[in-house]
């Protein structure tokens, strides 16, 4: 591998003020009314409305979008609350391009789908900005416990279900803030103003629910103990693990999580004082992969690329995420993968790529290399579950492909354990996803508690 004789170039404070607050400005700015209306009024009010079909957790997108052309956000809000207690979050990070708005009748017609997830934003901040709690009324106490473990999206949606049923619930969360990744995994452009913690103090506002921080699995709490002393407990714990590339070098200085970097990111106080690099690699081809690149781009970084290992077509990153990247300056090079790290005093200097094949649905190595010249590398080729988190107990919580196996009702192969997000088999890396799984899981613990 040729070595590169650049010094490694990583700063902080590149941009002025002015250009930090100019490239972390909200994404999607709020529509103001009258643009609300006029969107509305676009929605042919489908009476077998594949938009609905299409959300993972079946809002009735034609009656919230009625509600809005008829001035009453209130109304809307409560529709979509009544489906998606997260709605506020989901509005803006769901990839509404490739769900309701995709299966649009006038995506279909005309290219244009009605702004769907801009609209639902509009309804669920007009709520949040005039309601200080959510619209539903706590039934009485029902004096049995569950435990939430982890939360995020999944256990925030279940602990609430389970609370407006008279259940009181214990959420406990590893980190010092609850919120999940909408907290700490979420592009920072994408959720301003400090919305996830907002959203996290909207649904507990329901009551019934005690928030107990810096409580993780496997450390401070025991799923045996957990299993004794609650009635039910849901686990929600995420991916604590982050994929290795296997290569030399790949613990020098410049080597870093995109997850952790974004993480700190979106606890900054000062983006001024967050270090970047001139010369970015990002490996990966998701979600992540593309928050981590545009982040790093709207820092200052000078080059910043992604490399994939297959084609652009089968990154899961979608098409509008893909472009917001390469509007954003980004370049995504496809069919290569990392084989080697060279670094130079303690620091990484350059990355050598392979360029890749498909044979007969495999993928290989052509032996054709690239190297890029690199002061960070980022590494976004997805997590994994910490089985050691659930105190040895993986022997009888069935686990299959490093995920919790779980039923139609997110229940696992414990009567009494139910999990669901991204720790589970089968589970999509989606807020909206999660959300639903923890809606689940609630009423069938509910049913459960009830016989």
């Amino acid at each position: 591998m040729t070595q590169q004789n650049a010094a490694p170039d990583v700063a902080a404070g590149r941009l002025s003020d002015e250009e930090y607050k100019k490239n972390f400005a909200d994404l999607h700015p709020l529509l103001a009314p009258h643009e609300a209306m006029v969107e509305a009024d676009r929605c042919y009010f489908c009476y077998d409305a594949p938009c609905t079909q299409a959300c993972p957790t079946s809002i009735d997108i034609p009656q919230f979008i009625r509600q809005i052309s008829t001035d009453n956000p209130a109304g809307a809000a409560k529709t979509i609350f009544a489906e998606n207690i997260l709605g506020g979050m989901c509005a803006r990070v769901c990839p509404t391009e490739t769900l309701c708005e995709q299966v649009c009748v006038r995506e279909e017609a005309e290219g244009k789908p009605v702004k769907i997830g801009q609209l639902q934003r509009y309804a669920t901040d007009h709520f949040m900005e005039t309601h200080e709690a959510t619209p539903f009324t706590r039934k009485a106490s029902t004096g049995k416990r569950i435990a939430v473990v982890g939360a995020g999206p999944a256990g925030l949606s279940c602990a609430h279900s389970l609370a407006v049923e008279g259940h009181d619930v214990d959420l406990f969360d590893a980190r010092s803030k609850p919120g999940g990744l909408n907290e700490f995994g979420i592009a920072a452009y994408k959720s301003v103003d400090n919305f996830a913690a907002r959203e996290v103090e909207f649904v507990l506002s329901i009551g019934g629910i005690t928030l107990k921080t810096g409580k993780a699995l496997g450390k401070d709490l025991n799923l045996a103990d957990l299993r004794t002393q609650y009635d039910a407990v849901f686990l929600s714990i995420g991916l604590g693990g982050v994929n290795d590339l296997g290569l030399e070098n790949e613990g020098k200085s410049g080597v870093l999580s995109a997850v952790d970097y974004i993480s700190d990111l979106r606890q900054a106080e000062d983006l001024s004082a967050l270090p970047v690099g001139k010369r970015i690699v990002v490996i990966g081809g998701g979600m992540t992969a593309v928050d981590i690149a545009v982040q790093s781009k709207l820092l200052g970084a000078d080059d910043v690329t992604i490399a994939y290992r297959r084609g652009q077509g089968r990154m899961n990153a979608s098409e509008y995420e893909q472009h917001l990247a390469q509007t954003n300056g980004v370049k995504i090079m496809s069919w290569v993968q990392p084989k080697a790290i060279a670094a130079e005093n303690g620091h990484i200097s350059a990355i050598e790529l392979e360029r890749t094949a498909e044979e007969n649905g495999q993928l290989k190595g052509t032996g054709e290399t690239v190297t890029l010249p690199a002061d960070m590398i980022f590494k976004a080729v997805g997590q994994t579950l910490v089985s050691a988190d659930l105190n040895g107990a993986d022997s009888t919580v069935q686990i299959e492909k490093g995920r919790i196996v779980v039923d139609a009702d997110r229940k696992t192969s414990l009567d009494d354990v139910w999990a669901g997000g991204d720790c589970v088999l089968g589970g999509e890396d989606l807020t909206v996803a999660a959300v639903e799984d923890g809606k689940i899981a609630a009423a069938s613990i509910h049913r459960a508690l009830s016989a």
